[in-house]
């Protein structure tokens, strides 16, 4: 369980981009104000929600977009299970390069609390552990990204139309004391079923290296927006018995429209 809602702050802002080489470039896909909600469930039973949500901060003498994101468990699911997380970034509205990150969770009694702190020039993270009292600096490749960052630096790069299915890329991601190669594989087209109506979509599945947060060919899949706002309207992980899903349950602040096909 604690493992889906890492998935659903992981892949709630994602979008992609076909260029190799990533180059950053102003807001397009989102901006401040913008805030949505997934309801996370196995069949009919209600396990918790996750929201994301982007504000305004100022780091370095200039603004900043400030990303939130939290993921709880709810009803009988909180009682077996609690989950409390909460991942923060703050990053440039111009490169899209994270200044900061964030990251609160307890899940089940799991705890970390840890703030990272990127130094783009001299490719370096200074990451805090506040909960073992320490401080640690770590090298990085450039233009790396914290795990919310992401993929609103990927949002950004609306070029999906040129991926074609079965081609992937790759983005560098600092996570849990080091960095990963980041996959997003495009699998294809499908007009999607939800509580707004059809909504057309893209589909990714995510892979990392071995070893690290997700497994090589983990059974994950993720429905995205065909729209300019490249909004996740569906996340699924495939278990040994069933499916756990999670469903966009509500929006708001949307920089563009949000395209229905058909209306349920």
């Amino acid at each position: 369980m604690k493992k889906l809602f890492l998935f659903i702050i992981f892949f709630s802002t994602v979008s992609f981009d076909s260029s190799p080489t990533l180059q950053p470039k102003k807001e397009d896909a989102f901006e401040v104000g913008e805030w949505f909600k997934f309801r996370i469930h196995y069949g009919l039973i209600n396990a918790g929600y996750a929201e994301l949500e982007v504000k305004e901060a100022v780091r370095n003498n200039k603004k900043v977009f400030h990303a939130k994101g939290r993921g709880y468990t709810v009803g009988m699911t909180k009682f077996f299970f609690e989950v409390e997380d909460d991942y923060q970034t703050y990053f440039d509205k111009e490169s899209g390069n994270p200044y900061q990150f964030v990251r609160k969770i307890d899940e089940g009694g799991y705890t970390k609390n840890q703030e990272g702190f990127f130094n783009h020039k001299n490719k370096t993270i200074l990451v805090k552990d506040y909960k073992k009292k320490t401080e640690k600096t770590f090298e990085i490749p450039d233009n790396t990204q914290d795990i919310l960052s992401t993929f609103y630096y990927l949002r950004n790069h609306p070029n999906v139309d040129k991926l074609k299915v079965g081609e992937s890329i790759n983005v560098d991601m600092f996570f849990d004391d080091e960095t990963t190669k980041f996959k997003l594989k495009f699998i294809g087209l499908e007009d999607l079923k939800t509580k707004f109506g059809v909504i057309s979509t893209k589909i990714f599945r995510p892979y990392v290296q071995a070893g690290r947060v997700f497994k090589e060919q983990e059974s994950l899949t993720v429905w995205i927006s065909d729209d300019d706002n490249k909004l996740p309207v569906r996340i699924k992980a495939s278990l040994a018995v069933g499916s756990i899903k999670a469903d966009l349950e509500q929006f708001k602040g949307l920089k563009h429209t949000f395209t229905v096909k058909a209306k349920p």
